[in-house]
């Protein structure tokens, strides 16, 4: 077996691409009228959608790093909370205890959602390139 240079497996690095890669996707989406998308959202949906289509293109599984760029969205979803609720209230005990709640619910979520969006975009890069495949059966 040889050595990766790489200290990170393959499957986190996809989670990281996808997640860079949903930002700008995100600032896009959040110009539409009424669009409230959050940045953890955002990560959680788009991140992980294209962590999975990487992910399948790379032979590797699009739902682990889907899952992957879930736990980076629930971290990232709990991180803005926290700087959201202590730049606009004065911390107390209930709002530290709103904060951990509420981080600890996104780290729940935020991962099964990115699985589901990971398998989603294997499952659609699988889709399209065996639609551009010509067929065995054609002259």
């Amino acid at each position: 077996m040889g050595m990766s240079l790489s200290p990170l497996p393959a499957v986190w690095r996809f989670a990281i691409v996808g997640t860079l890669a949903s930002l700008p996707i995100t600032v896009v989406v959040n110009w539409l009228p009424d669009s409230e998308a959050a940045i953890g959202g955002g990560i959680m949906i788009f991140g992980a959608f294209i962590a999975g289509i990487v992910a399948e293109t790379r032979s590797a599984n699009p739902g682990a790093a889907g899952l992957r760029a879930g736990v980076l969205a629930g971290v990232v979803a709990g991180l803005t909370l926290l700087v959201e609720v202590a730049s606009t209230t004065q911390l107390s005990v209930l709002s530290v205890i709103f904060v951990v709640f509420a981080s600890g619910l996104a780290l729940l979520i935020a991962p099964a959602f990115g699985l589901v969006f990971g398998r989603i975009g294997g499952w659609a890069v699988n889709t399209v390139t065996s639609q551009l495949r010509p067929s065995a059966s054609m002259p």
